[in-house]
């Protein structure tokens, strides 16, 4: 079961939490220019098969599968484009596709002293919100004017004018702020929204029309092209995958 709510961290930060039921099923991550931060509990069982801990998702270019043993529960806070690195401390090129423990950013010492606040905490969704918002440090907000800019279907060149920079620093400062550069971001935003627009019910030649494809058949290339599978498959509600 997944579900997700605003976080109060703000900032159009998400809470989510996912538990495996008694058969495990691939969840599947489309990329979305997030990042992750996430705490897994033990997998229920008693088997072994896997502890609690904290999980750090990258910036993925490409759709990324997930599954966990049964009865394990993710709790994860994710971060909209340009500000996970502002909590997590790393330039999100270094975590592109990328899914690593948070002790390989951060001291171990430090981390397991953290772990132990979650994992002794009534409240697994504060506890984590918490962790976050200590380590915050204020995000750039040029990270979010660029974001927004490209999800309203600006050009690169639009983009990089309005705020004073050249498309090459524009494309510098993306790879540290979303993991790619602002046109694959401008892409990856682009078929988010023609997924939601199909998914609400829109045709999908509508749906290209509406959201800057040359038609159908394009926006089914790109869905291809940046997920490896074809775009019926991802109309269908998709979840977050815990790692």
């Amino acid at each position: 079961m997944y579900r997700e709510r605003p976080s109060g961290l703000g900032g159009g930060t998400v809470l989510w939490t996912r538990t495996t039921g008694p058969a495990p099923s691939p969840a599947l991550v489309l990329p979305d220019g997030c990042m992750d931060l996430i705490w897994r509990d033990g997998d229920g069982d008693g088997d072994g098969d896997g502890g609690a801990g904290f999980v750090v998702a990258g910036p993925d270019t490409r759709a990324q599968e997930g599954a966990g043993p049964p009865g394990t529960t993710w709790t994860g806070l994710r971060f909209t484009p340009g500000t996970g690195p502002a909590v997590l401390g790393v330039p999100a090129r270094e975590l592109r596709d990328l899914r690593v423990p948070l002790d390989a950013l951060w001291p171990a010492a430090r981390v397991r002293r953290l772990a132990g606040e979650v994992a002794g905490a009534t409240d697994r969704s504060a506890a984590l919100e918490a962790v976050a918002a200590r380590a915050a440090v204020p995000p750039d907000p040029l990270h979010a004017a660029v974001a927004r800019a490209l999800d309203r279907g600006r050009t690169v060149a639009e983009v990089a004018r309005t705020a004073g920079l050249s498309e090459r620093q524009l494309h510098r400062r993306s790879l540290d702020a979303f993991g790619y550069g602002p046109k694959m971001l401008a892409r990856i935003l682009r078929l988010q929204r023609a997924l939601a627009r199909a998914r609400a019910g829109t045709p999908l030649a509508e749906v290209a029309a509406l959201t800057g494809y040359a038609d159908q058949a394009h926006l089914t290339r790109e869905a291809r092209a940046l997920t490896g599978r074809p775009v019926g498959r991802l109309v269908r509600p998709v979840e977050r995958p815990p790692t």
